[in-house]
């Protein structure tokens, strides 16, 4: 059996901890930023699930023949509209799940102005982590 001493070093360790929880979840709401930051952090987050195209399942060619030509279509549509982030963005995921990214960049750059070129080449990196966070292809991937 567990002894009366150890039972109260338990209780007061976990009293500790709860008060340690209480005081610095206190402090951080008393941050004077605080509230601004969790509306812009809940503004960008609705914004990336409004904007955010879904990604496909990568190991099916059709579904991901199907998305590149539509992510295109809407990218090239938003462009001509004037919205230059909602086009790049639907660019950049074209280029990401293209099988041959540098012949559809090469395109690119010779229909797009160079500014928005240079910005959807910013833009590649992030997206290229969004469709493989691991950063590392799994040995399933490789044909």
């Amino acid at each position: 059996m567990v002894s009366k001493a150890a039972v109260g070093i338990a209780v007061g360790i976990a009293g500790i901890f709860v008060g340690y929880c209480f005081y610095f979840d206190q402090k951080r709401r008393s941050d004077p930023d605080f509230k601004k930051k969790l509306r812009e952090r809940r503004k960008a987050r609705k914004e990336a699930q409004k904007s955010g195209s879904k990604i496909p399942n990568l190991k099916d060619h059709e579904v991901v023949q199907k998305f590149f030509v539509q992510e295109v279509e809407l990218g090239e549509e938003l462009l001509a509209s004037g919205d230059l982030d909602g086009g790049i963005e639907h660019l950049a995921n074209a280029v990401a799940v293209c099988g041959q990214p540098h012949h559809l960049l090469q395109v690119l750059q010779k229909t797009l102005p160079p500014q928005v070129f240079h910005l959807l080449l910013q833009r590649l990196p992030a997206v290229g982590q969004r469709l493989n966070p691991q950063g590392v292809m799994a040995e399933e991937d490789v044909e």
